[in-house]
């Protein structure tokens, strides 16, 4: 792993990007062997350089720890079993069909938002296709069997146990939030809720490094258990069901999978070895385990909508 040739790699992509800031660190082994950050926070006169505590817009990365909620309650059998169907939990919708949480995990569901109604676009488990009603539908049952929402269930169980300071969804803004440059993008919103359903979730490289690290150690934390290595596992083995296009992307609990037959175009890159795991967010924000390198790797830019949205491998 050539660490100059990696830093060059985020730097030009910084230049290509409609962005003012990004950063970068790479864990090997458990310890930080690059961390950089350039630019600044925002687009206005004398913005504060970007550095190790400003907080970057997580985008779609926010969903690891939404999938976290996910299989935190299959462990503790709120759920019984990933493969029960949506109806068992929210009425027996006609939309619903043979939606399972499966489906839900894996973008397999064929549920979409038209005109404020759910419509179906496929049948489960015979396509993929990425909407975020999936957030809004686990989210629903998540409260309906726990009584607590997504984000009370990550601060109790992970920000709370990793004295994680500098990661929540936020209603209001600091001078340590990144500016998001979306030039009115359609896509774009803001919401001051905070249940862990919505694109409002920030965090420091920092601890999206740390996050990254508790996955690659399965649990530990300098050695200790802290969570549940079932927890884990659920989340970053792959999910999607059998029936899926082979083409398409492989899932775990959200977390794109490295599959063994590796098939189609998919968002993580070929270059990477079976099992690696990532996220990635509409702002470029990216986090990838490489387990068999030992490796976790953070980037982080403040662009939404680039049209520059690969994996840092």
């Amino acid at each position: 792993m050539e660490l100059q040739t990696i830093l060059a790699q985020v730097k030009k992509t910084f230049t290509e990007l409609d962005c003012t800031g990004g950063g970068v660190i790479i864990n090997k082994h458990g310890q930080t062997v690059l961390e950089e950050y350039f630019g600044v926070q925002g687009q206005q006169e004398g913005a504060k350089k970007v550095g190790p505590h400003t907080l970057f817009h997580l985008a779609s990365v926010r969903k690891s720890y939404v999938g976290f909620a996910v299989a935190y309650v299959i462990y503790h059998n709120y759920i019984v079993s990933i493969d029960d169907k949506l109806s068992d939990y929210l009425g027996n919708r006609e939309i619903f069909g043979d939606v399972s949480i499966r489906h839900l995990l894996t973008h397999t569901h064929g549920l979409r938002w038209q005109n404020e109604k759910i419509i179906k676009e496929y049948k489960a488990g015979c396509d993929w296709a990425y909407r975020d009603i999936n957030v809004d539908l686990l989210a629903e049952v998540i409260i309906k069997v726990t009584g607590k929402t997504i984000s009370e269930i990550v601060d109790e169980q992970v920000f709370q146990t990793l004295s994680l300071t500098e990661t929540n969804w936020f209603s209001e803004k600091n001078e340590q939030h990144i500016e998001i440059i979306h030039n009115d993008s359609p896509f774009w919103y803001e919401s001051d809720v905070c249940d862990g359903s919505k694109m409002n979730m920030y965090s420091s490289l920092m601890e999206l490094a740390k996050w990254g690290q508790l996955h690659l150690d399965k649990g530990k934390l300098n050695g200790k258990q802290i969570i549940s290595e079932e927890i884990i596992q659920l989340s970053t083995t792959i999910q999607s069901p059998i029936s899926k296009p082979k083409h398409s992307p492989t899932n775990g609990f959200f977390w794109l999978i490295q599959p063994q037959q590796r098939k189609g175009v998919t968002e993580i890159s070929p270059l990477l070895p079976k099992g690696s795991f990532q996220l990635l967010g509409y702002t470029s924000v990216a986090l990838l385990v490489i387990p068999e390198e030992n490796i976790v790797a953070v980037r982080g830019f403040n662009s939404f909508g680039s049209t520059v949205y690969q994996s840092i491998g």
